[in-house]
């Protein structure tokens, strides 16, 4: 009897899974139908309608009021906001994203998107190596890997698969197609990075995600745990490190940017200092979020309060 329930309650729970799936692969197919701008636009406002409306939201206004204590709640309300807003362009953009990179090296005419730190691009690529680039849930960071594969420099990029596998396996099979090799986030997966950067190629990291077992550094000056994975990257492979953001840009444009090489932190004996590395990274991407709060995903549990939040 226990073992039909508990077939019961796992079909329910995959029909609940498949059902948003559907729902959601709907609306995007639905978006699909109108010119990229007006659909972008569209899911930005209705997510300015709906995010407000969700759980999540509180999360998202403590970890504002945290991040910014000398800010009105009247800009925290105005942040909260555009970054729903934000999170809807993201879906929107997903639906186009073979459309709206449009960047062409060789044209005298803008684009959509503009790119940054090209003499890098072509660099890395001509003269080989290991290397590690990353990034952080800010503007739109998906074009970043395809950014990179147009230029014709292929990197494996680890990400996590999200948690319903319908959709999980439909992204896979997006991105897969769009940007090069992907390592979906597990157990093994700095593995398959270690053989990438062996192999003399290189690897894209997020790195403003919650970690239960990281490192503690501070992200605006608040204990946050960060993944100690880039740092022992470096150390392993002694690797060069770049930092690359995608900045929103009004009229639904896009400036991609790939910064210098990090100069890491070591020790006296001449070690990468690991928890030094990880506040490294903490603070260039928290400089990116202060340049644009409203372009970063603020509903994330960063700072592992939700469990407060929501008692």
């Amino acid at each position: 009897m226990k073992l039909f329930i508990t077939k019961v309650v796992l079909a329910l729970i995959h029909f609940r899974q498949w059902l948003i799936a559907q729902a959601m692969f709907g609306f995007l197919n639905f978006l699909k139908l109108f010119p990229a701008d007006g659909a972008i636009n569209f899911a930005d406002w209705l997510t300015r309608k709906l995010g407000p409306r969700v759980k999540r939201h509180r999360l998202m206004l403590t970890n504002l009021r945290n991040a910014f204590p000398e800010k009105s709640e009247a800009e925290i309300q105005e942040i909260a906001l555009a970054s729903w807003g934000n999170m809807g362009r993201l879906a929107a953009e997903y639906v186009f994203l073979d459309r709206l990179f449009d960047f062409d090296y060789l044209s005298k005419e803008p684009g959509r998107v503009e790119v940054s730190g090209i003499p890098i691009f072509i660099d890395l690529l001509e003269n080989p190596r290991p290397f590690i680039v990353f990034t952080a849930h800010t503007g739109n960071f998906e074009l970043l890997p395809v950014a990179g594969a147009a230029f014709g420099l292929h990197v494996s990029v680890l990400f996590r698969p999200p948690n319903n596998p319908y959709v999980a396996k439909r992204v896979f099979d997006f991105r897969s197609a769009r940007m090069g090799k992907l390592v979906p986030s597990h157990a093994g997966s700095s593995f398959a990075l270690a053989r990438q950067l062996e192999a003399g190629q290189g690897v894209g990291v997020l790195v403003d995600q919650k970690f239960r077992r990281g490192l503690k550094t501070k992200f605006f000056g608040l204990d946050a745990q960060t993944n100690p994975l880039l740092g022992k990257l470096v150390r392993q492979f002694n690797c060069e490190v770049y930092p690359a953001r995608c900045i929103r840009l009004p009229g639904n444009r896009y400036r991609l940017e790939i910064e210098p090489k990090l100069a890491m932190p070591r020790d006296s004996n001449g070690n990468l200092d690991m928890v030094a590395t990880a506040q490294l990274l903490n603070d260039k991407v928290e400089s990116w979020v202060r340049e644009y709060p409203e372009q970063w995903l603020w509903y994330h549990d960063r700072w592992k309060i939700k469990h407060d939040v929501f008692k």
